[in-house]
């Protein structure tokens, strides 16, 4: 088992919690425990929901999902302190970033996750995540098969990005993390804020030859149509 203090938050105003969310979160502790029991001890796992508790209390438009974006970026810092610390079992690992991460770094890590499976390990996040994901950008993939409407947008994270061997930016520009020894991707495509359906249907449709050309270099074989 593997003991790890997760990076402090700079930014701190915590939003009341109300017991109902208390509960809540207390829950998913338990879950993340079962989880990674053998990998991880239960004061790490304790850490590492108090700090990202503390990275979405800090922004008031994450109040509403909170236990559930706590839990969720927790298990995605796991995943990745695992990589980091146990060993990646031989796959690669892809973060897709964009600003808001409701739109074309969801779509990336939905194509990813339906062309390859459980082949690579999958992250996504934003310089400044949103509320939710783009209505039009959930349809659009419906259309297609896959379903990312339970995702919610939430940060990246320092170990997510260490823990990444490729890291697809689409329009992050300078906010984008640099770490020496990473693949860098940057997808020049347009935002789908704002777009019409058959517009988004476009981005879609490019970020899918994107993630095609992405498994090709990875060398991975695909489970998806």
């Amino acid at each position: 088992m593997s003991t790890h203090d997760p990076a402090p938050d700079s930014e701190r105003a915590p939003l009341e919690l109300t017991t109902e969310q208390i509960m809540l979160i207390r829950q998913a502790a338990e879950r993340l425990r079962g989880e990674f029991d053998g990998t991880f001890n239960a004061e790490t796992i304790e850490r590492y929901m108090l700090n990202s508790q503390e990275l979405l209390q800090s922004k008031a438009k994450f109040a509403m999902w909170l236990p559930l974006l706590i839990e969720r970026l927790t298990r995605d810092r796991l995943r990745a302190l695992a990589r980091l610390e146990v060993g990646t079992l031989g796959k690669p690992a892809v973060l897709f970033l964009c600003v808001h991460n409701a739109g074309r770094s969801q779509m990336g890590a939905g194509w990813l996750r339906h062309l390859v499976g459980d082949r690579v390990d999958v992250f996504s996040g934003g310089t400044d995540p949103g509320v939710e994901l783009n209505p039009a950008v959930v349809d659009a993939m419906a259309e297609v098969g896959i379903d990312i409407g339970s995702y919610l947008p939430q940060p990246w994270t320092d170990e997510i990005a260490r823990a990444a061997d490729v890291i697809v930016s689409m329009g992050c520009g300078d906010a984008c993390p640099i770490y020496p020894g990473k693949r860098y991707e940057d997808w020049d495509l347009p935002s789908p804020s704002s777009q019409s359906i058959d517009e988004v249907r476009e981005i879609r449709d490019d970020i899918r030859t994107c993630v095609e050309a992405l498994i090709a270099t990875l060398e991975l074989d695909r489970i998806g149509a």
